[in-house]
């Protein structure tokens, strides 16, 4: 990583902390800001990975990915758009489907990491089962009133930690000859 993304990252990171605690001060305009953030980031990355295809990855090999990529999250953060309205619960379970997912994919990638010779996997793996551990905490306090937000802005903070401390991490190069 340059250091001009380091910093971009260190700043982007300290900007979603402070943007988590915002949001944990007001719940009662949390869920709002929740669904109307999912929704424009699913949006933003679904564009990006259509520029991506029509600009150069179309002429790649397997740059199909991208555009299948883009066209499923866009069609997913218009699909969480239409949320705002529903019941909380919903989001809940979304949000549940979503740590879930990660956090299981998360664990599936330690084995490949470990095998070759990482020494990260172990970080990998903690973040993996803090996704899972924030799937079940959906499902297990969905009755209560500030769930969503409280969840979500956990997530949000220790992605945003966790990408602090890749920022201070070493790194590695592994040159192939």
């Amino acid at each position: 990583m340059t250091t001009f993304q380091k910093i971009s990252v260190l700043i982007y990171s300290l900007a979603t902390i402070a943007l988590a605690i915002i949001i944990m001060r007001m719940p009662e305009l949390g869920y709002s800001l929740i669904v109307i953030l999912i929704s424009l980031i699913l949006l933003v990355s679904g564009i990006k990975e259509l520029y991506d295809f029509f600009t150069l990855t179309r002429f790649m090999v397997g740059g199909k990915r991208a555009l299948y990529k883009g066209v499923f999250l866009l069609d997913i953060g218009l699909f969480t758009g239409t949320l705002y309205d529903l019941p909380r619960g919903y989001i809940l379970m979304y949000l549940a489907l979503i740590h879930g997912f990660a956090g299981l994919v998360e664990i599936l990638r330690v084995n490949e990491t470990r095998k070759y010779g990482a020494t990260t996997w172990k970080f990998k793996f903690a973040h993996g089962l803090f996704d899972i551990f924030l799937a079940i905490a959906c499902i297990a306090f969905s009755s209560k009133h500030n769930t969503v937000v409280l969840i979500y802005c956990f997530g949000l903070i220790y992605s945003a930690l966790g990408n602090i401390v890749n920022v201070f991490r070493k790194n590695t190069f592994i040159y192939i000859q």
